[in-house]
């Protein structure tokens, strides 16, 4: 597949998925025009990198299908001086695109083969404000649990979410993430008022669980 192809892809995409999902936000858009997915799929993968669908990684973890990830992007309402945590690393796509909008971006990857993987996706494409650690995301670790963030992503599935990662929400930040199991699970966004947090649903989704579990099987935190 040749550069043009991928250009015209990328914009079929934008135009038939994104935008008929409601994805509007101008600045979300841009973002997915600016980073090139192809480049944080797997070589052999390529071909698909535009299709509305997850793609494996390895180690049980797949790339969350385009139009969640710019939904899930739009909902967090981005500002320029964001401090971002994501959980799940898996190709760094989705560190990618919030370093696109967020001053600084902290990626935490449990495998570290998925690890090496995104770090080397993420330096080609330049992204110089992006951490890449190693690490089980959903457990405390002084390298991110003693900071807050102004905005989590939990890119991956669970159960429910652990009660330390909203903790490490600063006042007015944004928490997304996909809970439930199988058949059904729901994006959810969690805003952090001065005082107490807010949770609403998003939409209905399916995706991997982060730990490598059945989806129909409970996390035990």
């Amino acid at each position: 597949m040749q550069t043009l192809d991928f250009e015209q892809a990328r914009a079929n995409m934008i135009a038939q998925q994104i935008r008929t999902w409601d994805v509007l936000d101008d600045r979300v858009l841009k973002s997915l025009e600016r980073l090139p997915r192809e480049a944080f799929v797997p070589k052999d993968l390529r071909h698909l990198a535009f299709v509305d669908m997850e793609l494996p990684l390895g180690e049980g973890q797949v790339m969350l299908a385009p139009k969640v990830e710019a939904r899930l992007l739009q909902e967090l309402s981005l500002k320029a001086n964001d401090e971002a945590l994501e959980i799940g690393t898996g190709s760094g796509y989705m560190a990618g695109l919030l370093s696109l909008h967020c001053r600084t971006v902290t990626t935490v990857e449990k495998y570290s083969s998925l690890a090496a993987f995104a770090q080397a996706n993420l330096q080609l494409a330049q992204r110089t404000n992006v951490t890449v650690l190693e690490g089980n995301g959903l457990l405390e670790d002084p390298r991110w649990a003693h900071r807050q963030f102004d905005v989590i992503v939990i890119s991956g599935g669970l159960a429910d979410i652990p009660e330390i990662i909203p903790k490490l929400l600063r006042p007015l930040g944004r928490l997304v993430a996909m809970v439930g199991n199988a058949p059904i699970m729901q994006a959810v966004l969690i805003e952090q008022t001065r005082f107490s947090s807010r949770r609403f649903g998003l939409f209905e989704t399916l995706t991997q669980p982060l730990e490598d579990v059945p989806l129909a099987q409970s996390f035990d935190f």
